[in-house]
């Protein structure tokens, strides 16, 4: 303990922006690899550095001996195999300027991306009366919804969510589940609402997506089939008639995770009991 402090106590303000810089280069490449067989490759990696660090604690010198060489020509034929990734990664470095950007403006960046994209999303799903069920995963997690569903874990795209609710294919029926920045799954099962009160033309979509509401703090975007209007639920109440700049500003608040509350800013008429029959 008295070690720990010592160092504590000694450390420089060089050091700190030294394991800072490291941490940043470590995370930029991770993401530069999600997803790719080089992720794969760098895991299988790992566990063999520390399988030689097992058997040097062992004194398993032959083990030794084949995983020191295995990896020390390894890192060699790792160049070869991969150099059309490498190419592809020394490029992004070489066009990317994220280097010389603040995190919060790269961020940003990523939300109004995420925005964009939903938004075109339901623009045409509205304009052309395509009945859809979007569900944003907040605080509450929704992993009970999620296994009623087909997993995807896909990015985010506005041509992905249209062709998800097309009618007569195979996830159409049902609601995308969104967490984080991934569609997580499609043609889930949502929850009725319990609310007695509610008017006999509130459509099944739309009570699935009160219900759904009720139950979490998940925000709902619900495109009607017979009038195409966009409402969102959140929280047992329902927006009507949400037009693309408020849904835009809703988004990016709920992406944004800001505490401010949503429906002062919905531009639509809360209305429980005369929502359109979807």
């Amino acid at each position: 303990m008295g070690r720990v402090m010592t160092y504590l106590v000694n450390i420089r303000i060089a050091d700190i922006i030294d394991i800072l810089i490291v941490a940043f280069v470590i995370y930029k490449f991770m993401e530069l690899i999600k997803e790719t067989r080089a992720e794969q490759l760098m895991k299988g990696i790992l566990a063999l550095f520390v399988f030689t660090q097992v058997t040097k604690m062992l004194n398993l010198y032959t083990m030794q001996w084949i995983l020191d060489n295995t990896l020390f020509y390894g890192v060699f034929s790792l160049m070869i195999v991969f150099q059309p990734e490498l190419r592809r990664g020394l490029e992004y470095i070489g066009r990317s300027n994220f280097l010389s950007k603040p995190m919060r403006e790269i961020r940003s960046e990523k939300i109004n991306k995420l925005t964009a994209e939903i938004v075109a999303a339901v623009q045409s799903l509205s304009r052309q009366k395509i009945g859809a069920l979007i569900v944003i995963e907040q605080e509450t997690g929704l992993n009970e919804i999620i296994e009623t569903g087909t997993m995807l874990d896909a990015d985010i795209s506005s041509e992905l969510l249209i062709n998800i609710f097309i009618p007569n294919t195979p996830l159409h029926d049902g609601a995308v589940v969104i967490r984080g920045e991934k569609i997580r799954a499609a043609a889930c099962f949502l929850p009725l609402t319990d609310n007695k009160n509610l008017s006999k033309e509130l459509g099944t979509r739309h009570r699935a997506g009160l219900g759904v509401s009720e139950r979490s703090d998940a925000k709902v975007i619900i495109v009607s089939e017979e009038t195409g209007a966009v409402s969102i639920a959140s929280n047992g109440e329902i927006s009507r008639y949400i037009d693309d700049k408020t849904l835009e500003t809703i988004l990016n608040k709920i992406f944004n995770k800001e505490e401010s509350g949503l429906f002062g800013l919905w531009g639509g008429a809360k209305d429980e009991h005369t929502e359109e029959k979807s």
